[in-house]
């Protein structure tokens, strides 16, 4: 058997994912690719997780779609069309991720080119050091954008930036990624999983379903009119409402304590 190409780790509420082709700093070929959307099909259903890190091992995040797996396959001859892998690899990886409601943090090692790139900005919230690098290198190969890039870049940085830096394909460098949104957080360098992973952790230790209901609202607001966000306020709340959490959050609030949530 091949090595595992995505390891998962849990650990005080927190699962803990990692891309594992460091060689090739973490290429997407077809059994990571595979193999990612699994995990998160696990995490999604395993209760004893209630937020998630993705990070990549070695020196990068994750370097986008393998290209030496594509050349080998033109070097046999396989046909392939590019729409339909996008859309039987990449697009179910990324609803599959975007798709959790727990929150999901990226610690953002080395490079992010490409789907990558796409891949990062996917998740809920963005850890990076100053050696970070944000690159929707499509264009550099004659491609356009994918995975999710079209969809989750202008939200974050507005069209007119997500414009520019799709189409020259140039390197985001740390400090610039903060500057313009597409980074929460920068850390020094070498206290990038532990500043991440204390971050998930405390997420970990939230009100899960309140968290999931929020993050599901937010991202709903962004395309809704303000009644429609309003009902929709109003539906989460009332499941929100239902939780064992509240009432432990209410409860603690008179009580004077810090409150102890379960995540249900």
């Amino acid at each position: 058997m091949s090595e595992a190409t995505v390891l998962l780790n849990k650990q005080d509420g927190v699962g803990v994912i990692t891309l594992n082709r460091p060689k090739v700093y973490n290429a997407i070929n077809q059994q990571l690719s595979q193999e990612l959307v699994e995990v998160l099909q696990q995490v999604a259903q395993d209760d004893d997780i209630r937020s998630v890190l993705i990070t990549g091992a070695g020196k990068a995040f994750c370097s986008g779609q393998d290209l030496g797996d594509r050349s080998a396959m033109q070097k046999k001859g396989d046909h392939f069309a590019l729409g339909d892998s996008v859309r039987e690899r990449y697009n179910p990886l990324i609803e599959t991720l975007s798709g959790l409601d727990k929150p999901v943090i990226a610690a953002v090692n080395g490079v992010a080119a490409g789907a990558g790139c796409s891949l990062a900005l996917a998740c809920d919230i963005r850890f990076i050091t100053p050696s970070t690098r944000f690159v929707e290198a499509f264009v550099r190969i004659g491609l356009a954008v994918d995975s999710g890039s079209s969809y989750f870049l202008p939200r974050l940085v507005g069209l007119g930036k997500a414009l520019e830096l799709a189409m020259s394909g140039r390197d985001v460098e740390a400090e610039e990624a903060l500057a313009i949104g597409l980074a929460e957080r920068m850390v020094e360098e070498g206290k990038l999983f532990d500043e991440a992973f204390a971050f998930a952790r405390q997420l970990a230790e939230g009100p899960t379903v309140a968290i999931g209901l929020t993050k599901r609202a937010i991202i709903r607001g962004m395309e809704s009119s303000l009644s429609e966000a309003l009902e929709f306020e109003a539906e989460v709340q009332e499941l929100a409402g239902r939780t064992h959490d509240f009432l432990e959050g209410v409860q603690a609030f008179a009580e004077k304590r810090k409150p102890q949530f379960k995540g249900k």
